[in-house]
């Protein structure tokens, strides 16, 4: 029995039990739309890998207690959503105690077999969705085990211009980097956007990247059986014949590996690039230059990877009127300057308006916390942008919306008057005031609620400012 950090008692923590031959589940996990569903091939990709066979003992190592309680650890800490089974992260480390020895010994008879996931839709910035595949709790157990142990191994081929889903490196890094290429006199860029990226892997390609580098047969076989999982849709199965579900903990390295291809082309033609998960820009000095990089390495990107490019949504243009990570660029006496790119600043203006609005019932307190906790999140990504006016400007809007909001809950007369005279307004005033007729927009900027509701009432109130917050991250 190992002890964590925390004093919480994580046995021996085999992994977890999904779908094991002889085995107990969960009931619910056998919906009668894919029960018998599965096709119990061991095989990889047309015989590419051989499971049985193993000239490395990765396998091992996946299953090895200490790298089982690590990705048990992982999986707890991140909560998220239950799979297809309705199992639950607070269910889980019970459920491994008792099934995890058994699902062991079944992932190394080769006998295991993961649900499907479950499909959830979220919304996109342009009006569509994105699919996200959420595996069971035990499914996302075994997922992160095997990334543990495959990621080292393959961050030593990784390139050195992708950031996305790496230890130590950051959106922040990628915007630096093209800052840097552009001081270099690189203005000229290809955005590149690839059709439904996740959507569309070819799963035979990213099977035959994995093997030059996995030769444990029996690691490949487990990994293409996640491929083909499935997903539940509306309590119905559908066959996964290509895509990487996203949403899993796999799901972020098998992109970068089979990206890395595409990394690795470029590089050996000599381009300047970054890339940042599915997002990638390509600079080049001209734009001529640029116009015949695109037309050279499409072939290679949609007949050798099998990718798809979306032929509208890829540009050539200069880098200043280019989005990148929520981005865009200028210069400023001769020197790259990034700020934040006008489709970001309407995202975020469009969710202050929302977390202001008091038709969304969440009271005051709540309102407060909602919009300290996205104020926070939001300038902690942005923060390497110059956007000190932006900012202010926002903090005005934002304080006359938020005083809008308390005018509209002092609905009668009788509270308005009793409210503004508690805030040091003067009773004729107050009166003046609270019988007035004005919208109220017009009133939220009146000066009689700038003295009553003024800034430092309402930081007491627990409402926090885009500048002020800004000033403390970046002093």
């Amino acid at each position: 029995m190992n002890v964590t950090k925390t004093g919480a008692k994580c046995s021996q923590l085999p992994s977890g039990n999904s779908r094991v031959e002889g085995s107990p589940q969960k009931d619910s996990a056998e919906h009668e739309s894919y029960a018998g569903a599965h096709d119990p091939e061991r095989i990889t990709e047309n015989n590419v890998t051989n499971a049985n066979m193993s000239s490395e003992r990765l396998l091992e190592a996946i299953l090895d207690r200490d790298n089982m309680n690590k990705a048990f650890k992982r999986v707890r800490s991140n909560k998220g959503a239950h799979g297809v089974d309705g199992m639950t992260v607070d269910e889980l480390l019970q459920h491994l105690k008792e099934n995890g020895a058994q699902l062991r010994q079944a992932i190394q008879d080769g006998k295991y077999r993961p649900n499907p996931v479950r499909r959830v839709e979220i919304p996109k910035e342009n009006g569509k969705k994105r699919k996200l595949g959420i595996p069971t709790v035990v499914d996302r157990v075994v997922q992160q085990a095997i990334a543990q142990v495959l990621t080292p191994i393959f961050e030593e081929q990784f390139s050195d211009n992708s950031y996305g889903f790496r230890s130590g490196r950051s959106a922040h890094d990628a915007i630096r980097k093209c800052l840097m290429y552009m001081d270099e006199g690189y203005k000229q860029v290809i955005d590149m956007d690839l059709e439904k990226y996740f959507d569309t892997v070819s799963q035979s390609k990213l099977i035959e990247v994995l093997t030059r580098t996995v030769k444990d047969g029996r690691v490949i076989s487990l990994i293409h059986k996640y491929l083909k999982a499935g997903v539940i849709i509306s309590h119905r199965f559908e066959k996964t014949e290509i895509g990487v579900p996203q949403g899993g903990p796999l799901s972020p390295l098998l992109s970068n590996i089979m990206l890395n291809e595409l990394d690795k082309e470029l590089e050996r033609r000599g381009h300047k690039f970054v890339r940042y998960a599915d997002d990638m820009v390509i600079m080049c000095k001209s734009h001529r230059s640029a116009q015949r990089t695109l037309n050279k390495i499409l072939p290679f990107i949609e007949q050798k990877l099998f990718l798809r490019v979306n032929r509208e949504k890829t540009v050539v243009d200069y880098v200043g009127r280019v989005k990148f990570l929520g981005f865009s660029f200028y210069q400023y006496k001769g020197k790259a300057r990034v700020r934040i790119h006008p489709k970001s600043i309407a995202k975020m203006q469009s969710k202050v308006k929302e977390l202001t609005s008091r038709s969304n019932g969440i009271g005051n307190e709540n309102r407060a916390r909602q919009l300290r906790r996205y104020i926070m999140g939001w300038v902690n990504y942005f923060k390497i942008a110059d956007m000190k006016k932006l900012l202010l400007n926002t903090d005005e809007w934002m304080r006359r919306r938020i005083r809008m909001t308390f005018w509209k809950q002092w609905k009668r007369v009788r509270t308005r008057l009793k409210m503004l005279e508690s805030l040091g307004i003067t009773r004729q005033k107050a009166w003046e005031y609270a019988n007035t007729r004005k919208g109220y927009w017009r009133i939220s900027n009146s000066p009689i609620l700038s003295q009553s509701l003024k800034n430092e009432v309402l930081e007491r109130l627990g409402f926090i400012s885009f500048s002020n917050y800004y000033r403390q991250v970046t002093a």
